[in-house]
C-alpha cells in the first residue's frame, strides 16, 4: 500500500530524542493526494505533537475535510502494534468520518480499523 510506504518514509523524519519511539503517518485523500506527519517531541512533554495529528492537520491546512479523506496510516517499528494516543483519537474522531480506514502497522503486523472501533462514544460537537 502506497499510504503505508509513505508513512514509513515519514517516520524517518521523527524527532524523538526522549522516547526514542519514532512514529510516521500519512493521510491519503480520495483524489490521490498524500499528507505526511512524524512525531515531534519537546522537552516540555505536553508540547509534543504526534505523527497522526501532524498528518491530519497538514491535510486540513491544505483545504481537505473529512469527507475527502480516504484513509490514514500510522506506523512505528515497535514490538507491539502502534495505536493512537487518547488525544489523537479525540482529534481523529472529529476530523475523520466514522468509517474512514485507519491502518496501523509496525512492519510485521498490520490491521485496518476505524475511529468508531478505536473510540466508541466519542465526545464531539453533538455533546456541546
Amino acid at each position: 500500500m502506497k499510504v503505508l510506504d509513505k508513512a514509513f518514509e515519514a517516520m524517518q523524519n521523527a524527532y524523538a530524542p526522549y522516547s526514542k519511539y519514532k512514529v510516521g503517518s500519512c493521510v491519503e485523500t480520495k483524489d490521490g493526494k498524500f499528507f505526511i506527519g512524524a512525531n515531534v517531541e519537546n522537552a516540555s512533554y505536553g508540547l509534543t505533537n504526534c505523527a497522526e495529528r501532524n498528518a491530519i492537520f497538514a491535510a486540513y491546512s491544505n483545504g481537505y475535510r473529512k469527507n475527502q479523506i480516504k484513509c490514514i496510516a500510522i506506523v512505528s517499528r515497535g514490538e507491539k502494534l502502534v495505536t493512537p494516543c487518547g488525544a489523537c483519537r479525540q482529534v481523529l474522531s472529529e476530523l475523520l468520518e466514522r468509517d474512514t480506514e485507519i491502518i496501523l502497522s509496525n512492519g510485521k503486523d498490520t490491521i485496518i480499523t476505524n475511529i468508531e472501533d478505536l473510540m466508541p462514544l466519542a465526545f464531539g460537537a453533538d455533546n456541546l
